[in-house]
C-alpha cells in the first residue's frame, strides 16, 4: 500500500509539472456532477488533461482553462458520477462462466438440467476423456444426491466425468466418473480427518454422494483444463465490456491466482500459479484493459513467511502491467451458509446438525497470515460470513494493529452474520466493510437453504448494514459477480429498500443512497488501495467517470434500480456507449 501511495504521488506530480504548461484536451460542461469529494460535493463542469482532472467545479471557472486545442462536450444536463468500483468480482472466472455452460442459478427440475447438460454435451462435441463442466447450478440441486446419480451415472456417463459447479462456486456435484477420476471413493473419504470431514457428502455406508464443499471443490478442480490464451484474452475482454457498460471503471479481482486446474480452499504452501492474471496481462498489452483492477492472491490456509515470498514472486511478474496492481492477499475465513454446506463459523450452531461450521485456519494461523502481510505493506481482505469467522478475522487485524499502524485499510467482506458486540469493532480498527446488498432480499437462497437451520434471531440480523455504519464503519459496495449479478443499480436499490422479488429482509438495515454512491465510489476505492487515484472526481485523479439516463439523486429507488449508463470515460476516453434506439437519441 505504501508503494501504491508513493506511486500516485509521483504520478499527481508528473501531472502538473506538465498540467501548468499546457490547456486540457477536453473540458465536459453543462453537466451535473456529483464529484464524491466532499470538499467540493457538486460541479458543473470538469477538463481533462493527459486522462487526469486538470479542472472541475463552475463552469465558467473550467472554461477559463480552454486551448486552442481543446474539445468541448455538452453534456445537456445530465447526472455525472465518478466510474463505479466493483470491491469484490471475480470478472475473469465470471466471464469464463458464462462463455461456458451455464445453468444461471435457475431453479429447474433434474429432468430439465439433465436435458440442457446432455445438449450442450452434444453441441458442443466434447471429448469424453475430458471432465464437462456445467456452471451456475443452484446448489438446492444437491438436496437429491441419488437422483443425480441416476441422471449422471448411466449410458455413457459411466465413464465420461462432469462435474456441475454450485452458482456459490463453494459447491458443486461430481459423477461417479469424475470422483473415481480425482481418487474419491469411500476409502478417502474414511481417511479425512474430523476437521475435513465437512468438504464431501457420504451416504449411510460412507460412500461419496459426488456433493463437493469448499475445499472438496479443489478435489475435482485440479483435473480441469487451463484455459489457454486466446480463451484467456476473450475472457478479460467480456469481462472489461460487461463491467464497462454498469458505468464500472475498477473492480477487485479477490482471487487472482485462481483459475480452471488450480486449487483455490486447499492448496499447499507455494503450490498456486498465476491464475487469471494472465488474462488481464494480455488484454492489457492490448491496451484494452479500460479498468483498474487491484488483483488479490489467495494465500494458503498454512501461509508462512516462504509462502508469502512465493506469492510475492507472482505478483513481482506482473507489476508492470498497465492499469493492473497487485495490493495484497484474500483469506478464506469459512464456507458459506446454505444447505447441504454449512460451513459458515457461527457462534451459534446450525440446529438440523448441532455444528458450528468450518474455521479453515487456527485463530493462531489466522493471526499470524494476517500480520506478516501487515508488515509486509500488502492489503488483506477476509472472506467471512459466519459471526464467528468474523470476530476471529477481527482479533486477527487487531493484533496487526497493536503490533504496528500500517495505515493500510484491510477489508472484511461478505459478513452475512455479524455479533452485535462487534460491530464498532470495524470502526475501531480502521476496518472496511466490503458488502454484496443486493443479497440483502429474502430469496431462495435465504428462504430454503438458511432459514430451516439458524435461529429466527440470526434470521432477521443478517447483512446487518445499517448498524454497522451507524457504529462507524466504512462500507464499500460489490457484487462477488459471478455468484450475483455484476449491476450495481440492482444492489443500491436492495439495499436501500431490503427488498427483492421474492421478498424484504429486516428494512431496520436499509441505507439511503448517499451511502450507496460512496460505497461504489470513495469508499471501494480505498478497498481496493486506490484511493489516491481514483474514487472521486477531484482534480489530479484520473478521470474515470459516467453519464447516466436519470439524475439518480432525484429519482424514486424503483427508478433508480432501471438506471442506465449512457458513456463510460476511462483516463478521459470514452470506453463504452449505450446503444440507444433511434427515437431516443439525442
Amino acid at each position: 500500500m505504501k508503494r501504491l501511495q508513493a506511486i500516485g504521488i509521483t504520478g499527481f506530480l508528473f501531472f502538473w509539472m506538465h498540467a501548468v504548461c499546457a490547456a486540457p484536451e477536453t473540458i465536459f460542461i453543462n453537466a451535473r456532477i456529483f464529484t464524491a469529494d466532499q470538499t467540493l460535493p457538486a460541479a458543473q463542469a470538469l477538463a481533462v488533461q493527459q486522462g487526469r482532472i486538470l479542472a472541475i467545479g463552475d463552469q465558467k471557472e473550467v472554461l477559463a482553462h480552454q486551448g486552442p486545442q481543446t474539445q468541448i462536450i455538452d453534456l445537456q444536463d445530465q447526472r455525472v458520477l465518478p466510474g463505479l468500483i466493483d470491491a469484490h468480482t471475480h470478472a475473469v472466472i465470471a466471464a469464463l462462466a458464462e462463455l461456458s455452460p451455464n445453468l444461471a442459478d435457475e431453479e429447474l427440475d433434474l429432468s430439465v438440467v439433465a436435458k440442457r447438460v446432455q445438449d450442450w454435451y452434444d453441441e458442443l462435441g466434447a471429448d469424453p476423456k475430458t471432465p464437462f463442466v456445467v456452471f451456475g447450478v443452484n446448489p438446492g440441486t444437491w438436496s437429491d444426491p441419488s437422483a443425480l446419480l441416476a441422471a449422471f451415472d448411466s449410458d455413457f456417463w459411466t465413464t465420461t466425468p462432469l462435474v456441475l459447479m454450485g452458482s456459490d462456486l463453494h459447491t458443486a456435484w461430481a459423477n461417479p466418473a469424475m470422483l473415481n477420476r480425482a481418487g474419491i471413493d469411500a476409502a478417502f473419504a474414511k481417511s479425512l480427518s474430523t476437521a475435513q470431514q465437512h468438504i464431501m457428502g457420504v451416504d449411510a455406508v460412507g460412500q461419496p454422494t459426488g456433493v463437493l464443499i469448499d475445499a472438496g471443490v479443489d478435489l475435482v478442480t485440479v483435473h480441469f483444463s487451463a484455459p489457454d490464451d486466446s480463451l484467456l484474452l476473450r475472457a478479460a475482454q467480456y469481462a472489461v465490456q460487461h463491467l464497462n457498460q454498469y458505468g464500472i471503471t475498477a473492480w477487485m479481482d479477490p482471487a487472482a491466482n485462481a483459475g480452471p486446474g488450480e486449487a483455490l480452499f486447499s492448496r499447499a504452501p507455494g503450490s498456486t500459479g498465476t491464475g487469471i492474471l494472465p488474462a488481464y496481462a494480455l488484454l492489457s498489452e492490448k491496451e484494452g484493459l479500460t479498468a483498474h483492477v487491484a488483483a488479490l492472491l489467495v494465500a494458503s490456509p498454512q501461509s508462512d513467511a516462504a509462502d508469502l515470498d512465493h506469492l510475492d514472486g507472482i505478483r513481482q511478474q506482473f507489476s508492470n502491467t498497465p492499469n493492473l496492481t497487485l495490493p495484497g492477499i484474500k483469506i478464506f475465513a469459512d464456507g458459506v451458509l446454505e444447505y447441504p454446506a454449512q460451513s459458515a463459523a457461527l457462534l451459534e450452531v446450525y440446529k438440523n446438525s448441532g455444528k458450528q461450521g468450518e474455521l479453515l485456519l487456527t485463530s493462531a494461523g489466522l493471526q499470524h497470515l494476517v500480520d506478516a502481510a501487515d508488515e509486509r505493506g500488502w492489503l488483506v481482505h477476509i472472506h467471512a460470513l459466519g459471526d464467528r469467522a468474523v470476530r476471529e478475522s477481527l482479533d486477527a487485524f487487531g493484533v496487526a494493529r497493536k503490533n504496528r499502524d500500517s495505515g493500510i485499510m484491510h477489508s472484511v467482506t461478505h459478513l452475512q452474520l455479524v455479533s452485535e458486540d462487534d460491530y464498532a469493532r470495524f470502526a475501531d480498527l480502521n476496518l472496511l466493510v466490503v458488502m454484496q446488498l443486493l443479497w440483502a432480499e429474502a430469496d431462495n437462497y435465504l428462504l430454503d437453504l438458511v432459514q430451516p437451520y439458524i435461529s429466527a434471531e440470526q434470521f432477521n440480523r443478517q447483512y446487518p448494514a445499517h448498524s454497522l455504519q451507524k457504529q462507524g464503519a466504512l462500507i464499500a459496495g460489490a457484487s462477488d459477480w459471478p455468484i450475483s449479478s455484476a449491476n450495481p443499480w440492482l444492489a443500491m436499490h436492495h439495499a436501500m429498500t431490503r427488498y427483492g422479488p421474492n421478498g424484504g429482509l429486516n428494512p431496520a438495515e436499509r441505507l439511503d443512497l448517499n451511502s450507496m454512491l460512496l460505497a461504489y465510489t470513495r469508499h471501494a476505492a480505498q478497498a481496493i488501495g486506490l484511493a489516491d487515484e481514483i474514487g472521486s472526481l477531484t482534480v489530479g485523479k484520473q478521470a474515470d467517470f459516467i453519464v447516466l439516463d436519470r439524475d439518480v439523486l432525484e429519482v424514486d429507488v424503483e427508478s433508480l434500480a432501471q438506471t442506465q449508463v449512457l458513456e463510460t470515460y476511462f483516463a478521459g476516453q470514452l470506453v463504452y456507449q449505450a446503444q440507444l434506439p433511434p427515437s431516443l437519441n439525442p
